[in-house]
């Protein structure tokens, strides 16, 4: 099948004419969306203010639980719900390229969101970004447009695998579960963010693990992801890989706040099981990178991070504050969210932490912090 990716980088204040009738959002999460801690003592290990106080933090947990604080069982989950994340990006597609919109919405490990919007007549497709572990590492396989009739229990299928403690050593399953979903015609598989170290097992660790992954699995794969959250040079080197291995790039926002996803595909057909009939027969897509995702890489993420961290009054009771929206398996084994275990309060060091990354995402501070942080590569005009 030949290489057929179209990609089109949108300059601010341009006009893009296109021709094309429909426009796609792929890769979103919203408060369904289990998004995994398990970064965090890697990262807080090199914030100096932040290290020593999270360490005795943990030295307490232990202590006090006798048992130590399991960052790869805690969570925490988007603020966003299902209908209003779908609603901003109909209308940022039809505001910004003036198409008729269709979302496909991947939480982590989840359908909720999708099957909710179903149950209200919307015809939005089935889909779940699906953690698979395999030897060191663990990739997210974008896994959109389930059939309706059987998406719970191949979903079920999917995250019990998942959440088997053996499943790095059942190679076999892994490709079993590949295969039944390529069996399916109207399902589109899309290797997410390939490249990433998300593991923080090292880059060359992850690559030798990406590199025997695809040996294994690649005949399954539809498409390779261009991400909305990942800097412009490792994009480029999954278009190259794609080229490689003869498979089509889509796009991937990897939304988690507010904000619009800055990729997008547009096609001429007019549902997305058609969209998928154009990657899967023909190879073909076309990919859109918008102006948003040209503005530096850091402001955008400490951005979705104050909106993370933001408060949200009209979400449920519950959902509100975001020591809510993260959580923490207790002794038994249940979720117990942050502020429950902060039970009447939370530590001063938390809320300073908290207000700092609030406030460095506004945008009033962004002219301030672009004229010292180093601008992307797509400003500097590598393509």
């Amino acid at each position: 099948m030949p290489y057929r990716t179209t990609l089109s980088i949108v300059k601010p204040r341009s006009v893009f004419n296109h021709g094309l009738r429909t426009g796609v959002s792929l890769h979103c999460h919203t408060k369904f969306s289990r998004e995994v801690l398990d970064f965090i003592p890697h990262y807080v290990a090199k914030m100096p203010l932040i290290a020593g106080r999270f360490a005795r933090l943990c030295r307490r947990f232990e202590a006090r639980h006798g048992r130590p604080l399991d960052f790869t069982k805690a969570w925490w989950t988007p603020p966003v719900t299902p209908r209003v994340l779908h609603d901003a990006e109909v209308q940022h597609l039809e505001h910004t390229l003036g198409v008729r919109g269709i979302v496909s919405i991947t939480d982590h490990d989840e359908i909720e969101a999708c099957c909710g919007l179903r149950a209200t007549g919307q015809d939005t497709p089935i889909s779940t970004e699906w953690t698979t572990p395999f030897g060191a590492a663990y990739f997210h396989v974008g896994v959109h447009n389930l059939p309706l009739e059987h998406a719970r229990a191949i979903a079920a299928e999917l995250f019990t695998f998942t959440a088997d403690p053996e499943a790095r050593s059942k190679p076999d399953v892994l490709e079993e579960l590949f295969s039944m979903l390529n069996a399916l015609p109207g399902v589109l598989v899309v290797l997410n963010h390939p490249l990433w170290d998300i593991e923080n097992i090292g880059a060359e660790r992850h690559a030798a693990a990406l590199k025997d992954f695809l040996n294994r699995y690649r005949r399954w794969l539809h498409a390779l992801e261009i991400n909305g959250f990942r800097p412009w040079r490792e994009n480029l080197a999954v278009a190259q890989l794609a080229r490689d291995l003869e498979l089509p790039l889509v796009s991937g926002g990897d939304r988690h706040g507010l904000s619009p996803n800055t990729v997008v595909n547009l096609t001429d057909a007019p549902t997305f099981a058609e969209m998928v009939e154009e990657l899967r027969i023909y190879g073909r897509s076309h990919v859109v990178v918008l102006p948003e995702y040209q503005e530096n890489l850091i402001l955008r993420i400490l951005e979705a991070a104050a909106q993370i961290l933001d408060e949200y009054p009209d979400n449920p009771e519950g959902q509100r504050h975001w020591p809510e929206r993260l959580f923490f398996l207790d002794a038994e084994g249940q979720p117990c969210s942050l502020r429950e275990c902060w039970a009447a309060h939370s530590p001063l060091w938390a809320k300073v932490a908290t207000w700092v990354f609030r406030q460095l995402g506004r945008q009033r501070w962004r002219p301030a912090l672009g004229m010292v942080l180093p601008r992307s590569h797509l400003e500097v005009g590598e393509q």
